[in-house]
């Protein structure tokens, strides 16, 4: 009974929306985690030639990255409004929600850890 049950509440377009807001989560944190990574190599570099160009292309490569994910998500949107297709519409407040929530779970999780 509780399987069916939770097939029947399953929503395909809600588990879209939450996939790619995670996505989208996940890119913009490796894009940063990837910048930093290029920014440590770049001042452990030594002045060495190659290392530097290594460095600035791990950089340059995150921050594309960075922009290419947050285009193809307005550009679908866009795209989608524009010939009124309804299709799955991720805005920015639904990242914005899904991370709160993310925020909200690792702050109850820490509070539980809290002993006084």
């Amino acid at each position: 009974m509780g399987i069916v049950s939770t097939i029947e509440g399953f929503d395909l377009m809600i588990l879209i929306k939450n996939a790619l807001a995670w996505a989208i989560i996940l890119a913009g944190v490796l894009s940063i985690i990837f910048i930093f990574v290029g920014g440590i190599s770049f001042i452990l570099s030594g002045g060495q030639e190659e290392k530097i160009k290594q460095a600035v292309s791990t950089i340059r490569y995150s921050i594309v990255g960075l922009i290419i994910t947050i285009l193809a998500m307005t550009l679908v949107t866009v795209v989608s409004r524009f010939f009124n297709v309804n299709f799955v519409f991720i805005s920015f407040s639904d990242v914005v929600d899904t991370i709160k929530s993310i925020t909200t779970e690792i702050g109850r999780d820490a509070d539980e850890d809290i002993y006084y």
